[in-house]
């Protein structure tokens, strides 16, 4: 398949290309803790936009095109300027932070139910929900077995079902809301765009909108088969900023306008919104509500359904080059790596035993969940941005399709903006969100450090091991 595409050539268009891109990043899921940050989360979202997301996605973008490096993603990347011990850890990372973040969109899935059906305790009952997160998540695996054929149209459909039309939908009846004149929960104006840089623990939202747009990398690899990929790839990236700022800016806005702080729930706050605006609306919409619910849930499904295999593939590139057992690389007749699969979901279910039955099912595991699936994450792109540096400052002679334009000094300039960034939302991670109190704080801070230290770990331990035994 690659072949053809190379032989077809330049076969995607801007749009095409955009849409494609868009389609990993954008969630309606995360406006309920965008919300949490009030008028701030406008500010968040450039900082993000500007400072992390087009850095990332500009030095993926050369980093894909060397020659040589087109396969493999970030463990070529990586492997190729600071060692395939490096790469091997910032696949793992890539791979493993997916792990946490099943949890964290099933958890969204289990609101939108417990809404349906009235019943609370599926949300709120930390053994229930426990029980409810594996029964959803192996249910979803199951169906991938049958390989990825079907996986894109059913991406696809989730996308355009349950996230583009309710977001179309909640855009329109909250802006009617507004003409109204109806009162509103949130501050809005000037003196409260910029966050109170003194209140640190206020600062830990940040990660959530880190979260918003990380994985943008991965389309990076389409580079060679986008048309004028030196003009299209960053104003696609420009132009997905735009369009990411003023959804995720209107949905959080909307969500914090309508919901109360006090009586946020970060699972099922999309819903409660839509609850508000359409029964002020139509009183008796309830069951319109839980039409959306439902098309919330299907296509959160769908984009549970899209990353099943997807990343462990890349830990598949690893054990072919037998840094993994063996056993690992065994594949189906549908060309699906079964034993990896299997592996990821046994750590899922750990995830999920460790975020809802040590966090009490409620905030704490969901924030811990969105914490620990950033802070994974960014050790990956801080290897990145290293592997980045040395691309530029000592192998600049490599040939490569695209470059970040405006010199040396500039890529350097953009590299460090996304670098520094990510150091700052690393360290603010483990800083304790303003609405937990108390026994809470304790929970959220144990549950981190811990899985952050032994995740960091693992990758070096079993590539140390991996290297003895092939000695």
């Amino acid at each position: 398949m690659k072949e053809e595409n190379a032989a077809r050539g330049n076969s995607l268009t801007l749009f095409a290309f955009f849409a494609m891109t868009a389609s990993m990043v954008m969630t309606v899921y995360e406006y309920p803790t965008f919300a949490t940050s009030g008028f701030n989360l406008v500010f968040f979202l450039l900082l993000g936009g500007i400072l992390w997301f087009l850095p990332v996605a500009l030095c993926a973008a050369e980093m894909a095109t060397v020659d040589g490096w087109q396969e493999g993603g970030i463990f070529a990347w990586v492997g190729n300027t600071l060692g395939e011990r490096f790469g091997f850890a910032a696949i793992f990372f890539q791979w493993f932070q997916i792990t946490v973040g099943f949890v964290t969109m099933i958890y969204f899935i289990l609101g939108c139910v417990s809404y349906i059906f009235n019943w609370n305790a599926l949300n709120n009952v930390p053994v229930l929900k426990f029980i409810a997160v594996l029964v959803i998540f192996w249910g979803l695996t199951l169906t991938q077995l049958g390989g990825t054929k079907n996986t894109a149209k059913i991406a696809k459909a989730g996308f355009i079902l349950g996230i583009a039309i309710p977001a179309i939908i909640l855009f329109g009846i909250s802006i009617a809301y507004l003409v109204q004149g109806n009162p509103i929960d949130v501050k809005i104006g000037a003196r409260y765009f910029v966050p109170d840089f003194s209140k640190v623990n206020t600062l830990v939202v940040f990660v959530s909108f880190i979260l918003a747009y990380m994985g943008v990398e991965a389309s990076a690899s389409h580079v060679n088969e986008l048309e004028n990929s030196k003009r299209n790839y960053p104003l696609a990236m420009i132009i997905l900023v735009i369009v990411a700022i003023v959804l995720n800016t209107i949905g959080g806005l909307t969500v914090a306008a309508v919901i109360p702080q006090g009586d946020l729930n970060l699972s099922s706050g999309v819903v409660d919104t839509f609850k508000v605006l359409i029964l002020h609306f139509i009183p008796n919409g309830t069951w319109i509500v839980k039409l959306i619910a439902l098309l919330l849930a299907l296509g959160v499904m769908g984009e549970v359904s899209a990353w099943v295999v997807g990343p462990s593939r890349g830990m598949y590139i690893a054990a072919q080059k037998g840094i993994l057992p063996k056993s690992l690389t065994k594949t189906n007749k549908h060309d699906v790596p079964v034993n990896l699969v299997f592996v990821q979901g046994i750590v899922v279910t750990i995830w999920a035993a460790v975020l809802t039955l040590g966090g009490g099912g409620d905030n704490v595991s969901f924030l811990t969940a969105i914490s620990l699936t950033v802070v994974i994450y960014l050790v990956g792109y801080l290897l990145f941005f290293i592997g980045y540096f040395k691309l530029i400052l000592k192998r600049d002679d490599l040939k490569r399709s695209y470059q970040v334009p405006g010199g040396k000094i500039f890529k350097l300039i953009v590299a460090a903006c996304g670098f520094l960034t990510s150091i700052f939302a690393l360290i603010i991670s483990f800083f304790p969100p303003s609405q937990l109190v108390g026994k809470s704080i304790h929970e959220y801070l144990t549950i981190l450090s811990v899985s952050f230290v032994v995740t960091v770990l693992i990758p070096f331990v079993i590539y140390s091991i991996t290297c003895k035994k092939s000695r």
